[in-house]
């Protein structure tokens, strides 16, 4: 996360203030428009509708014997030195286009800020040992052979609007997810298929049930959030355009204000006082700034600069040019101990990063082509020269799942020999006068690379370079985050330079980047072969409109398995599958994440943990404002503090 003090001179000021009164006053025009409505009857309905699924029960129902867990072994998360208050100051590369964490455009970096990261379920992982440690939960008990959890609330759990947290809220979210309105296959796939049973004992007290009871049951009925019935009563047909602006109620520690939503601009999240897990172990030494507050810098040398004027708290020292060039060891802000820099070594499952090659485009929907542009990639140059060797080959689009990936199977190397081999096999044989490959018709080997991350543009550059050694041509599109997201996710790119993030779990999930579910309506006949009259289908995470008969069947198979040795064998099959249909170009991946940061920033003894994805992720840190008034008195006066170089590598590979 990158911040920065909004400065405004006096008419950007006064215009800044005109244009919120307009925001404001459009969007209380636009809430006035809408039609009133109630869908409590329709949700009833759909319980009834569905009693298999949806339970009504008493506590004297429960079975006997239930053995209760709590997670409260668990080391505490946070520094117990951490103190509230102060302003975290961060910068947004483009501005949100919802403030929905479902449907349409809403999986956008912000969301992390609206649920991943600060969002509760009923437990979590903990990031230093992989067990569950209670969140709106107040203790389960698991019963493996009815595949079942129950589950004891925390009587005490609020959302942000005060509305306390109950079983119904948990029985409404299964509607929410399974509803056509919010316009979320996966959400309808996954907790329409996932789970078999909630039953509501009483206001606290629920069991969810699964059809098959996998090795991380638990797991998957614990990390689960509540939805507010009070505040989605109106869900129906409009959804995505009532909701597009709204701020649910949170059991979170942090809220949207709608005074500080500056449309384009900026955006900032504000510390509940009186958050009813303050006080709570695993909570209470984090979420510390009272404020966080991200403004809107697209470009990021210029956010770099904000950094190393003190607008911003800390800066991402990811890449290499950054973290060696840009702010040695020996700039002066950090020998004098005013920015320190740290590294952390982290293990958990690695993104995605690669190219994503889009099946369904003309060219693309071959075999050799594709099997070219892997070749033609030279990932290994972008490795040496952008990341200066720090980075890692990726193998597969699932790698750090321990047994669950891939022990041999090996990315393809950069090699012009078989590139052009696999090209002339898909009749692109002669060269144009510009060095590119043309084939019989006169059409040339040229696809748009797309990508949202301007600070990896340079990247593209290289790998442009490279392919045209054999032949192709990459046309390299910037976009920014948002719209380059929006791209993809409408199916419109020819190959996009991406990656999603990766939650800890057990073992990768296959569904969503690989089924034909995810790629075309009625992808195939009954028999298997491909349906001629399919249809693309967008708002999907299988950005490659990857749809292979065989891989459906595994899929199914690997989330029907409760056996440890099938699934893992049936993952390592997938994998190759996938590899053999070269619709992916697997990129890199860093096994650490790197950080400059002013001292006013603390982080805890550790600076983080085994298993965490970067320094902002838990929300460990804090704002010493005693701190920051004494570096910025320093600073001016020419006085300097012990520098502070360090690297956290418990965990290396």
């Amino acid at each position: 996360m990158q911040i920065s003090v909004y400065r405004l001179v006096t008419g950007a000021l006064l215009a800044l203030l005109l244009a919120a009164c307009g925001d404001a006053n459009e969007q209380a025009a636009s809430q006035a428009a809408e039609p009133q409505r109630d869908n409590t009857r329709e949700v009833a309905d759909y319980y009834a509708a569905n009693p298999e699924f949806f339970g009504f029960r008493t506590p004297a129902d429960l079975p006997a014997g239930l053995v209760w867990e709590n997670g409260d072994h668990l080391p505490e998360i946070g520094s117990p030195q951490a103190t509230k208050g102060g302003t975290l100051y961060g910068r947004l590369q483009d501005f949100p286009r919802t403030l929905r964490t479902i449907g349409p455009d809403s999986n956008g970096s912000f969301r992390a800020l609206l649920l991943d990261d600060v969002g509760m379920t009923l437990a979590k992982v903990h990031p230093e040992n992989l067990e569950l440690y209670p969140g709106l939960a107040e203790a389960w008990s698991v019963d493996w052979e009815n595949k079942t959890v129950y589950i004891k609330l925390d009587r005490n759990a609020t959302y942000s609007d005060g509305v306390p947290i109950t079983a119904d809220d948990y029985l409404f979210m299964f509607w929410f997810y399974r509803s056509a309105y919010v316009n979320a296959p996966w959400y309808n796939n996954f907790y329409g298929s996932q789970y078999t049973n909630i039953t509501r004992y009483d206001d606290h007290l629920i069991s969810i049930s699964m059809p098959e009871a996998k090795p991380d049951m638990p797991n998957r009925a614990l990390q689960i959030q509540p939805i507010p019935r009070h505040f989605y009563r109106e869900v129906g047909d409009d959804f995505t355009e009532r909701y597009q602006w709204k701020f649910a109620p949170t059991p979170g520690a942090y809220i949207v204000r709608e005074e500080d939503i500056r449309k384009g601009r900026s955006i900032a999240l504000t510390r509940l006082d009186n958050w009813w897990a303050k006080d709570k172990k695993f909570y209470r030494y984090r979420f510390n700034p009272d404020r966080i507050q991200l403004n809107v810098i697209r470009d990021t040398p210029k956010v770099f600069e904000a950094f190393k004027r003190g607008d911003i708290d800390q800066f991402s020292l990811d890449l290499a040019e950054y973290w060696y060039q840009k702010l040695p060891d020996d700039d002066p802000d950090v020998q004098a101990g005013y920015i320190k820099k740290a590294v952390f070594f982290n293990e958990r499952p690695r993104p995605p990063l690669g190219l994503w090659i889009n099946t369904s485009q003309p060219l693309l929907d071959n075999r050799d082509v594709r099997l070219g542009i892997a070749y033609a990639t030279n990932w290994e140059l972008v490795i040496e020269r952008f990341f200066r060797g720090d980075s890692s080959r990726l193998n597969t689009g699932n790698d750090g799942f321990g047994e669950f990936s891939h022990p041999t199977l090996k990315a393809r190397e950069f090699d012009i020999e078989q590139a052009q081999k696999y090209f002339a096999a898909a009749g692109f044989k002669q060269r144009g006068p510009d060095g590119i490959l043309v084939n019989d018709a006169g059409q040339r080997l040229a696809f748009t690379l797309s990508c949202g991350w301007e600070s990896l543009k340079d990247v593209l550059t290289i790998l442009k370079q490279e392919a045209a050694k054999a032949g192709l041509d990459f046309r390299i599109e910037m976009l920014d985050g948002t719209a380059s997201w929006k791209k993809v996710q409408e199916k419109k790119h020819d190959i996009a330079f991406s990656g999603f993030g990766r939650f800890l779990e057990m073992y990768p999930r296959y569904w969503e980047h690989y089924h034909s579910d995810n790629a075309y309506d009625d992808a195939f006949l009954p028999d298997g072969s491909t349906n001629p009259e399919r249809k693309l289908k967008t708002q999907t995470n299988n950005l490659e409109a990857f749809a292979v008969y065989e891989m459906d069947q595994l899929i199914d198979r690997y989330r029907a398995s409760e056996d440890r040795e099938e699934m893992i064998e049936v993952s390592h099959r997938m994998l190759e599958l996938h590899h053999d249909y070269a619709s992916f170009v697997p990129g890199y991946y860093q096994g650490f994440f790197r950080l400059g940061y002013w001292r006013w920033v603390r982080y805890p003894e550790g600076f983080s943990y085994k298993y965490s994805d970067g320094p902002n992720e838990l929300h460990v840190l804090w704002i010493d404002t005693a701190a920051k008034e004494e570096t910025l008195a320093a600073r001016k006066a020419g006085i300097g503090f012990e520098p502070s170089i360090t690297v956290y590598d418990q965990w290396a590979e």
